[in-house]
């Protein structure tokens, strides 16, 4: 409903309450984040043919460092590689520091290397063609253990590129029943060895999972360019988990994208290399732009899953335990004016907009006139834990232009001297709908952190904009 235009007589409420932390972002990244005070640091692979046959499986061609060929890029093409577009995409954040593994070179994991994966959050194996050594698979498990990232991309069965006699569903399953650390189905699944021509898998319903809500945007599906899928097996680890199926299939069989962990580490897997392919990259390649097909939401879900398993530590692999937990007092301001610091008025229960749940609810905004209001918590990350902020979100307005942001609300992270360490997401009227919306964001940079999440309502001078929140959580695991 729209909300009436308030009076300034909205009830009292807050409590002067600690720190600073969290700064919003749009589901979407309609607004480019600042840059995170540790960015999150992606290696991709390519020392397991890559680049053979048709493929072009990199960010860049300046290797190890894409920044090299274009240290400001804003568009696919600034680097050369089918993969660019998904560089660029974690790029233009600010919150990444990608570098490749050139080929040549040997995955380790522990070692004086720049780039030894112990110097990463997340390592990402897209569709390799040659099998791991026995020390590099001692090396990947490890440092997924201790508390990385992996990204398994495959392909279709028989997608041999090198002619060497594996294809990327062999390599795949040959690290995990074939290493030194854990070959009891270490991960809760199994690639399948199949060769699917065409799909247009979807995912599941879900409001809560970080990666089909991550703040990259939604993801409703995938594509299957020729690829595979893969069969979940919980009784061996129960933390796997089918996000897209293929079309007919659920639950334990015909998972095209999954995830799961190991040790204190994350782990995705996705059936086909089709959809992170943007069509760009080194002459002489046959390249398919699936990731910007519309049968599909690609660039959010790589997006998404690499900020998931970026959060899987605060340190790179660096080891740690992290006991699950809900760290906001008051999450549903059913408590009133108590643990939170907000403005006068914003933690309430008036009628004029309703709560998600119960009574109470924030309301920022809805004064139509010049106006700040602002609501924050502060909060301890433990180290070693992945960190997720997630809030329901409502916004109405009385404003009545598309193309002009009059009213904004910010959601921001604040160090515990007040500084501003990145602003999630902006919201402003031109993103008003009705009902709530789920908004999730990775505090995964912030372990070992003491921060304060801060949410900041600014009107115009005129015509009211609502931005109500419920619902809030800091969750860690």
């Amino acid at each position: 409903m729209l909300g009436s235009r308030r009076p300034r007589r909205r009830v009292a409420c807050a409590a002067a309450v600690l720190g600073m932390l969290l700064a919003g972002v749009t589901a979407g990244r309609a607004a480019t984040p600042a840059a995170a005070a540790t960015p999150h640091r992606v290696l991709f692979d390519n020392t397991k043919a890559e680049t053979a046959g048709n493929a072009d499986w990199i960010i860049g061609t300046s290797q190890p460092d894409p920044l090299g060929q274009d240290a400001t890029p804003s568009a696919e093409n600034d680097w050369t590689g089918a993969l660019s577009a998904w560089g660029v995409g974690l790029q233009k954040t600010g919150d990444y520091a990608l570098k490749t593994l050139p080929s040549g070179n040997t995955i380790t994991y522990g070692t004086s290397s720049a780039l030894d994966l112990k110097n990463f959050d997340t390592f990402v194996l897209p569709e390799p063609n040659v099998l791991l050594s026995a020390a590099e698979k001692t090396a990947v498990m490890k440092f997924v253990q201790n508390g990385g990232g992996l990204f398994l991309i495959s392909d279709h069965t028989g997608a041999d590129r090198n002619n060497d006699g594996n294809d990327a569903v062999e390599v795949i399953n040959d690290l995990m029943t074939d290493n030194s650390v854990d070959s009891t189905d270490p991960f809760g699944f199994s690639v399948d060895t199949l060769s699917i021509s065409t799909d247009n898998p979807k995912a599941i319903t879900s409001t809560t999972d970080p990666v089909i809500n991550g703040s990259f945007g939604k993801v409703g599906g995938s594509i299957i360019r020729s690829g595979t899928t893969a069969t979940l097996k919980p009784a061996d680890n129960s933390a796997v988990k089918g996000l897209v199926y293929r079309t007919g299939y659920s639950g334990n069989s015909g998972a095209f994208f999954a995830t799961s962990t190991f040790g204190s580490g994350r782990v995705a897997f996705w059936g086909d290399s089709s959809p992170i392919d943007d069509g760009t990259g080194q002459s002489g390649n046959t390249l398919y732009d699936g990731w910007n097909d519309p049968a599909g939401t690609n660039a959010p879900l790589a997006l998404n899953a690499t900020e998931w398993l970026s959060g899987a530590t605060g340190g790179g692999g660096g080891g740690g335990t992290c006991t699950a937990a809900q760290l906001l007092g008051n999450p549903g301001f059913e408590s009133g004016g108590t643990t939170w610091s907000a403005s006068s008025g914003v933690i309430t229960n008036d009628t004029g907009e309703p709560a998600r749940t119960g009574t109470y609810k924030a309301w920022l905004g809805g004064y139509g006139s010049a106006h700040t209001d602002t609501l924050s918590q502060a909060v301890n990350i433990p180290t070693g834990c992945a960190a997720t902020l997630s809030l329901y979100l409502h916004i109405d307005t009385a404003e009545t232009t598309t193309t002009t942001a009059y009213d904004t609300l910010k959601v921001q992270v604040l160090n515990s001297g007040g500084s501003v360490l990145s602003t999630l997401g902006t919201y402003s009227n031109l993103n008003a709908a009705s009902g709530y919306a789920l908004k999730s964001f990775n505090l995964g940079a912030y372990a070992g952190q003491s921060v304060t999440v801060k949410l900041t309502g600014t009107e115009g001078s005129t015509l009211q904009t609502s931005f109500v929140v419920d619902d809030t959580s800091v969750s860690v695991s």
